[in-house]
């Protein structure tokens, strides 16, 4: 078959693909990541490329304007190949994958929490005994002699008896047939290798000498935006390395419904799988790298995420999750080698997956729940994770309930006209006067503005609200005025001018912002109100309220508390614990009593199908206002 030569600028990239290959695929093939949050449907219009010089076919979806059209731009989602072609990526267009967008996040993983407000939160969290998943045990056997003639495997299983009080009736057939060489050219002395969360103590492998010191492992939280992983020292629970980076199959759609729709279509559950596994394998091997680990002796992985995420890294095919009556293959996991999911540790090595609970509840909360020490507590406690699912957990000692909210990934800056991830360059911090709608604020890295991220979005909002910009429905005040103003699509307001932004364009929050925003919001609101109204308990109630995820550290509870996403109560019952999952795992990874309460955790959290509750419903339009339509649930707010 004829082969087309497609080449990116300005990296000069060029790739051969076959004929009606769409323009996104040619740049995944090249290795350049394009804003695709649509997943390809050629409906959010963020994937934007110039044909400089070739011939191609576009299909119309409305997304690009005459104007556009005259200048050669193309949406590359649904513009196929029909001949070479030179096309050159928008900054705008681009997914930006890169090490410094992460500097933000890297300030939840230092090991003493001095710079985060994780500090606040280690009188609250839960310790559990070491005890890491893994063990090695150093075994000095003897050689047989013509009087002591018994058997290599036996002599092994009597040292463990004689001196760890183990009885251990397994070990793999491979195992077998080395061991007689193995212990002959290792003087007799080996290191026996255990799983220690299985019913029964059976040799996961053997080595030659002594490796005891030699047994670390990874946490992961994969996240539908953000993949975080620290390596541990099994040893001593030390965190030896902390990592953050985007998680690339965002090149496939920005939320869990469009991935699974991409994964439905031809080769696409083979890509979104190989796209997260080259993420931990990065990690994986620049950690081990920065602390000259060999990898094989990275005995364990421990991973977390939503239940899509964990369906995708496990190359599952998650068809059935986003289908009535929305279940998944399987909440509960269990323990596989490491390289069946394509991970690259130890061959050897396990991989563990924490439990989720229900199609849209995964690991990752119940990882949060484990880190908090919720699950214990005779106190009512209420976990929330901001971020495209919305997940919340209230509960305490005697039950656990959770659900999911749907709020979209506007917190996370996708889907806003300027939005943008936690980066460098992205406007966290934002103050309006009242009188003369003079705008001030702060950018992540102190770099000139590149765009708004969720932080920065929700203090716009409050300061809008303050300074009469919008009114309690989101409506744009019609006065005139020079940093507002209408477009073909309706009202916007210009937060920094082009001239002082580093993409030399307005950055503005439209009407459309504006509404996202406030269904988002609407959602994590009314989810915990449908829950506490299904007990029949009130907000007051509440005396923890944990706020999880790298979105929390930066929140503003104030602001958040005046747009209406977070209940007006004392202020000094809100926690901000970072990365929750990622905690939880490194938890489960250091200590079998966590990984058992993870286990029976998740069993216990009951799960609340929002869609079938005819008073969410009721709920979410309640909320569908700054800051509620009932202000009796705000008595702080004017």
């Amino acid at each position: 078959m004829k082969k087309f030569k497609v080449t990116f600028e300005p990296e000069h990239k060029t790739v051969e693909v076959s004929p009606q290959t769409n323009v996104l695929q040619a740049a995944i093939s090249a290795g350049i990541y394009l804003n695709s949050h649509c997943g390809g449907e050629g409906v959010c219009g963020r994937c934007k490329v110039i044909l400089k010089k070739g011939r191609v076919k576009t299909q119309s979806t409305g997304r690009i304007s005459p104007q556009e059209k005259e200048k050669g731009i193309h949406l590359a989602c649904v513009t196929f190949i029909e001949g070479d072609a030179i096309f050159e990526i928008p900054p705008d267009s681009r997914l930006n994958l890169q090490k410094e967008a992460l500097e933000s996040l890297h300030l939840q993983f230092k090991d003493d929490y001095t710079e985060t407000p994780v500090l606040a939160f280690e009188k609250f969290k839960k310790n559990y005994c070491a005890s890491p998943l893994i063990k090695k045990l150093f075994l000095n056997l003897g050689a047989p002699t013509l009087q002591d003639r018994q058997s290599d495997w036996e002599r092994i299983q009597q040292e463990l008896r004689r001196r760890y009080n183990i009885s251990a009736s397994g070990c793999p057939l491979s195992e077998l047939r080395r061991l007689g060489n193995l212990l002959r050219s290792s003087d007799w002395k080996i290191t026996a290798v255990f799983d220690e969360t299985g019913p029964k103590k059976d040799i996961l492998y053997i080595e030659a000498g002594d490796t005891t010191t030699k047994n670390f492992g990874f946490a992961f939280d994969i996240g539908t935006t953000t993949i975080s992983g620290q390596l541990i020292d099994l040893n001593n629970q030390k965190v030896l390395a902390s990592k953050s980076t985007y998680n690339k199959q965002a090149q496939f759609g920005s939320d869990v419904i469009t991935r699974i729709m991409y994964a439905a279509k031809n080769g696409g559950l083979e890509a979104l799988h190989q796209a997260v596994v080259l993420d931990l394998n990065e990690m994986i091997q620049k950690m081990a790298l920065e602390q000259n680990l060999d990898l094989n002796d990275i005995t364990c992985c421990v991973c977390a995420g939503n239940t899509t995420m964990m369906h995708l890294l496990l190359k599952i095919d998650p068809t059935h999750i986003r289908l009535e009556p929305y279940v998944p293959v399987a909440n509960f996991f269990p323990v596989f080698k490491a390289y069946e999911a394509d991970i690259r540790i130890n061959p050897r090595g396990l991989l563990y997956c924490v439990p989720g609970v229900a199609s849209y509840v995964g690991g990752d909360v119940t990882a949060g729940v484990i880190w908090t020490g919720m699950y214990e507590s005779q106190d009512l406690s209420l976990l929330i994770d901001i971020g495209t699912n919305g997940e919340v957990v209230l509960g305490n000692s005697e039950f656990l309930i959770s659900a999911a909210a749907s709020a979209g990934p506007a917190f996370e800056g996708s889907g806003l006209s300027c939005g943008m991830r936690a980066a460098k360059g992205a406007i966290n911090k934002v103050k309006i006067n009242p009188n003369s709608w003079e705008v001030s604020f702060e950018t992540i890295g102190g770099a000139e503005p590149l765009g708004i991220c969720g932080s920065g979005y929700i203090d716009a909002l409050a300061e809008m609200l303050n300074a009469g910009i919008i009114d309690k429905g989101g409506k744009f005040d019609p006065k005139a005025d020079r940093r507002i103003r209408s477009t073909t699509e309706g009202k916007e307001f210009i937060l920094v001018e082009k001239n002082n932004s580093a993409s030399g364009k307005d950055i503005v929050i439209t009407e459309a912002d504006v509404d996202n925003l406030k269904r988002a919001k609407a959602a994590i609101f009314a989810a915990v109100s449908i829950l506490l109204v299904k007990l029949g308990l009130d907000w007051k109630r509440i005396k923890q309220i944990f706020i999880a995820g790298g979105f929390g550290t930066s929140l503003e509870v104030n602001n958040a508390i005046r747009i209406g996403l977070l209940p007006d109560i004392e202020r000094e019952k809100f926690c901000f614990i970072g990365n929750s999952s990622l905690a939880g795992c490194r938890s489960i990874l250091c200590s079998l009593e966590a990984f058992h309460s993870a286990c029976e955790v998740a069993k216990k959290i009951s799960y609340l199908e929002l869609s079938l509750e005819p008073q969410y419903t009721e709920n979410y339009m309640a909320a569908l206002f700054f800051p509620h339509t009932d202000l009796s649930l705000f008595p702080g707010i004017n």
